[in-house]
């Protein structure tokens, strides 16, 4: 079998796409036919480098992204034609046989960005048309994508087989490895991309070019620096994790004043203190809705850092959007919104969010008794805030896309913002204040606050007299800002890593449920089951695995009720 897939993989690889492992001793191993005939140009790393980011936008990828850092969290229920295996994470039943503790697209990943890594200083000295500069920049470019690759990974099993060794002979056995814990790999994660952050591109193209868009569509100096950043707050290392948040806003601080330097005014970006941001309402409108219009219908905004491309009429396409979400054919998605999510928003009354606040009217339409999710889904909205006071008064307007092609958004300047605020609360209560401000930008972008428009929505007076209420505030602007963007399951995670317990876990993620509620809460106490157990396959093909005990040693046994 092994031996079949590596010759399979010599023909695909040159082809520049790869197809689907069943466990992580298939990752495709390369044989001696492409050691010796494939690796020997400048063209060679490219077409592998481009599989980096393909393998990323794989069906099998994207799904998993969007179930491990949503699905369990308070945001989502069922919909409509829900899968089997969707169905009962859901429902907190999740055994190892189901698909969606499978790992292999990331692992394959993961061996692409190895190769690179592998072969681009050989290369180098082969070929005379790839300067030192071209291969360093690739190897921080896949360096890059493995540590996203590996953190997705230890956010959502905790501890997995970590290796930055592509897979190149025979020897199978090499594969055969036992899981690294959690800690070691974050460390590991930061000691690289530290060794290769500053070999990153700073920009493909120019601001001022056509093609500028494109710069967040791939790993550039700034990507990295927002990698760490989220991997020191991950790490506790608080100081570090500020300081990469600085870096990169200091960085969109120093665009926006080319902008108006080369432009004058622009009417789609306004400061909220010394931070830029899309402003919600343009200069000049009467309507809300550019921010997201921008960010989320089209993509590539000025807020964006690094996202996935999916370009029009293509054959890769962004199927966790389309099918979960909802398109224009089939508007109600394989999932929906709990209502506290959305119900009552226009009247003031939502536990969440203000009436003023356009990410709830943005993110979730109300559908008679449903709530269906459409972040990303619209493709534009348009309504007031100024004077709301019920559904009608929003005068709400919105196109869907009918597609398959929305970008998915890894990181964008509001979470510089929220990470940097998070760091600063964990850090010190004198940091209080400049924390609560990072958050307010945030707010008063979404609430449509600016000097001309309406007072803030928060005081600082109301949080910063205890680390509690700062932290619930945190939470709360994370809550409302990343809205079906895969990263609220990881923050409850994070949340509990901290704590030591699952307590805010547990009262968070359960209030979406209706039924079953205390096994819900009995079974999510537990601090093992926040992670998803190791796939009954790899625990076949590996036995240096040790299934997480909160899933029993009968891997085809139910979770106890």
């Amino acid at each position: 079998m092994i031996t079949k897939i590596k010759n399979i993989f010599c023909a695909i690889c040159i082809a520049c796409s790869l197809s689907s492992c069943d466990d992580f001793l298939e990752i495709l191993p390369m044989n001696e036919v492409v050691l010796e005939n494939y690796w020997t140009e400048k063209a060679d790393v490219t077409s592998v480098m481009n599989s980096c980011y393909e393998a990323l936008e794989k069906e099998n990828c994207l799904v998993r992204m969007g179930v491990w850092g949503e699905l369990r969290s308070d945001n989502l229920r069922l919909g409509s034609n829900v899968p089997n295996e969707i169905n009962e994470i859901l429902k907190e039943n999740i055994l190892p046989s189901n698909p969606m503790c499978n790992w292999s697209s990331f692992y394959e990943a993961i061996n692409y960005c190895n190769t690179v890594c592998y072969y681009a200083p050989q290369v180098q000295k082969i070929d005379p048309n790839y300067t030192e500069a071209e291969m360093k920049a690739n190897v921080a470019e896949a360096s890059a994508i493995r540590a996203l690759c590996y953190f997705y990974l230890i956010r959502t099993f905790r501890d997995v087989p970590y290796t930055t060794r592509p897979s190149l002979d025979d020897d199978t056995q090499n594969y055969v490895i036992p899981a690294t814990p959690f800690n070691d790999v974050l460390d590991s994660l930061i000691v690289n991309l530290e060794s290769v952050k500053d070999d990153a591109v700073r920009r493909y193209y120019t601001d001022e070019s056509a093609n500028q868009w494109q710069n967040s569509c791939k790993i550039t100096r700034y990507a990295i620096y927002a990698l760490l950043a989220d991997l020191y707050l991950w790490k506790g290392d608080w100081d570090n994790s500020i300081k990469y948040c600085d870096m990169v806003i200091n960085y969109k601080r120093q665009q926006y004043d080319e902008m108006i330097e080369r432009e004058g005014n622009v009417n789609t970006i306004g400061l909220f203190g010394e931070i830029p941001m899309l402003l919600t309402k343009p200069t000049g409108s009467t309507n809300c809705g550019n921010a997201y219009n921008l960010t989320f219908g089209e993509g590539n905004s000025f807020e964006s850092i690094f996202e996935l491309y999916f370009q029009d009429n293509q054959t890769r396409q962004n199927t966790w959007v389309s099918n979960y979400y909802g398109n224009s054919n089939n508007p109600v998605g394989r999932l929906s919104a709990p209502d506290f999510l959305r119900k009552d928003v226009a009247l003031g009354t939502n536990i969440l969010f203000k009436k003023t606040d356009g990410r709830a009217y943005e993110s979730v339409e109300e559908d008679a008794s449903r709530y269906l999710v459409r972040k990303y889904a619209y493709t534009n909205v348009s309504y007031t805030t100024q004077n709301v006071t019920d559904e009608k008064s929003l005068k709400l307007a919105t196109s869907m896309r009918a597609n398959s092609y929305a970008n998915w958004i890894f990181y964008r300047l509001s979470d510089m913002l929220l990470i940097k605020a998070e760091a600063l609360i964990q850090r010190s209560p004198e940091d209080y204040p400049a924390a609560f401000t990072m958050i307010n930008i945030v707010n008063k972008r979404a609430n449509d606050v600016t000097s001309v428009s309406r007072s803030d929505t928060l005081k600082m007076a109301d949080y910063i007299q205890t680390k509690a209420a700062m932290e619930d505030l945190l939470m709360e602007e994370r809550h409302r800002e990343f809205l079906f963007e895969g990263k609220r399951w990881f923050d409850l995670v994070r949340v509990s890593r901290r704590d030591g317990n699952t307590n805010r876990l547990v009262t968070l993620a359960s209030r979406k449920y209706i039924e079953n509620v205390n096994a819900i809460k009995i079974k999510l106490a537990d601090p093992n089951i926040i992670y998803f157990p190791y796939a009954k396959s790899e625990l076949k093909v590996n036995p240096l695995l040790v299934q997480n005990p909160a899933y029993g040693k009968d891997e085809d046994s139910e979770l106890t009720k």
